[in-house]
C-alpha cells in the first residue's frame, strides 16, 4: 500500500492512503492549500511530500 504525507520544517502531517486526501489536509500543518475551484494543490516553500511504498521503514522524499 502506498501512503502519502506532507512535511514542513516545523510540522509533519499524518499518513494518508491517497494523495488527494493528503493534499486536502495539508493546510492543517501549514504545508499548502488546495484551490477548490481548479482542484490544484499549491505547496508552500520548503514543503516536501513523503511517499511510503508497502511497509518499508523509510519513506521517499519528493521535492
Amino acid at each position: 500500500m502506498t501512503r502519502y504525507r506532507f512535511v514542513t520544517p516545523h510540522r509533519t502531517g499524518k499518513w494518508y492512503t491517497d494523495l488527494r486526501t493528503a493534499q486536502r489536509h495539508a493546510c492543517e500543518i501549514g504545508a499548502g492549500f488546495l484551490d477548490e475551484m481548479t482542484g490544484r494543490f499549491v505547496a508552500y516553500v520548503e514543503t516536501m511530500l513523503e511517499v511510503m511504498h508497502g511497509e518499508e521503514a523509510t519513506p521517499d522524499a519528493v521535492a
